[in-house]
């Protein structure tokens, strides 16, 4: 299994740097770009994230029905959420600091001639935040919004937030049951989640082709020259997933007695993965596997996983404080103390719970920018670098969420060492 893993990761970059140089000849010529994307790598790309989407909400409702139910005191899972949501909020909202900072300390917005930028259409991201609030009321609409009507729906839908509430509703009712009952239910989702991680293993054979698929038509699209000058925004943003990855995570994990570049070479595949496909959706369920393997408890792994998803995106939120101050230096707006403290405020509420939103960020940061009045239409400037962008901050979010994994089960003591050191050692020393 671990030759097989080195050989994809082998895979996986070739395919990128082969999407790369194939998207830039594409992005030359344009005359059979549009025929090339459309009719061969864009199907390919898609291909790939409807797969995996396919096995997304059965694993992360059997992960959960299969953890939960075998925790039986309900205090002790309260425990563990209430821990989860409080390490969540807290890391995130040292990412918009962070963020915050960073923006303010190396002005990306000033000097940028707006006249020599070209414009996206945002208008679908108009529309879905215009639907998302309709007749909203605020907190209110999204706690209502979490108890679904029809669980069918969400599953067909892909909403993550109440396909968990869902499922550890189940758990609950089912841990209730005698045992003589719950053990049969409970075996057969043990076997059906097996089965689900044979076939995303199966399904990982074809992510080379995937990866390179979705980099071609990124880079065909858009090419390096959109790149040109907002590259100060790039490269601070860039600059600031690396230092939250190996600082601020850096220091959480050696304060649990763990190395977070021990961490990321055990997961290189899926940071690689996410990083090229730009959707966390494609490396769910081998986080899930990777973590349990790693020493955390099945029941840690089940839960914080699947709620980091929709409420752990490390690399989102610093990604949003910057646009935010990008955007408003763009246009020479002085932000106050008290703007920045609005601005932090929305942030940690607007961020939460809308990761399956197609076009998250630019959701978010339509329903943030208003907040401290900042023009909304700055988004389409660095519309056209936002796949580029997105990619770094997605694999920012993989890492902040298996970090948060293990920070989690040590902090519960559902942390084994010796599976942690025997795994550590099987698969750096391959």
């Amino acid at each position: 299994m671990l030759n097989t893993q080195m050989k994809l990761i082998w895979k996986m970059l070739i395919a990128l740097v082969l999407g790369i140089i194939i998207g830039t000849l594409l992005h030359n010529h344009p005359q059979s770009r549009t025929w090339f994307v459309n009719n061969i790598f864009s199907p390919a790309g898609d291909i790939f994230i409807n797969l995996i989407k396919m096995i997304v909400v059965p694993i992360v409702m059997s992960t959960l029905i299969v953890g939960i139910a075998e925790i039986d005191d309900t205090k002790k899972l309260g425990r563990i959420g209430l821990k989860t949501i409080i390490y969540f909020e807290v890391i995130t909202t040292i990412a918009i600091i962070v963020g915050l900072t960073l923006a303010n300390l190396f002005t990306p917005g000033y000097g940028i001639d707006i006249s020599m930028l070209t414009t996206v259409d945002i208008s679908q991201y108009k529309k879905i935040t215009s639907n998302m609030q309709g007749d909203s009321h605020g907190f209110l609409a999204t706690i209502l919004s979490v108890i679904p009507s029809n669980i069918f729906a969400s599953m067909a839908k892909g909403d993550m937030l109440p396909i968990i509430f869902f499922s550890v509703l189940f758990s609950l009712g089912l841990s209730s049951l005698p045992k003589s009952k719950k053990a049969p239910c409970l075996k057969i989702f043990k076997t059906f989640l097996a089965s689900l991680f044979n076939v995303t293993h199966i399904i990982m054979l074809y992510a080379p082709v995937g990866v390179c698929g979705l980099i071609t038509v990124t880079v065909a699209n858009f090419g390096f020259t959109s790149l040109l000058p907002l590259s100060k925004l790039v490269f601070l943003v860039y600059f600031a997933i690396i230092f939250f990855a190996l600082v601020i995570l850096g220091i959480i994990a050696r304060l649990c007695n763990l190395r977070i570049w021990t961490l990321i070479r055990i997961l290189k595949n899926e940071l690689i993965l996410a990083y090229s496909t730009a959707s966390s959706e494609t490396i769910l369920p081998r986080i899930i596997e990777k973590m349990e393997s790693y020493g955390a408890s099945k029941a840690i792994v089940s839960f914080v996983v699947p709620a980091g998803y929709s409420f752990n995106l490390d690399g989102s939120t610093l990604y949003q404080s910057i646009a935010a101050i990008f955007i408003a230096q763009l246009y020479s707006i002085e932000l106050s103390l008290g703007n920045e403290i609005i601005l932090v405020l929305t942030l940690m509420i607007t961020s939460k719970g809308i990761a399956g939103v197609p076009g998250v960020s630019f959701i978010v940061l339509l329903a943030t920018l208003s907040s401290v009045g900042i023009p909304l239409e700055g988004l389409a400037f660095i519309a056209g670098v936002d796949r580029i962008l997105d990619m770094g901050r997605t694999a920012l979010n993989v890492l902040g969420n298996a970090l948060a994994v293990l920070v989690i089960a040590k902090w519960e003591k559902q942390f084994n060492y010796n599976k942690s050191l025997a795994y550590e050692k099987a698969f750096l020393s391959d």
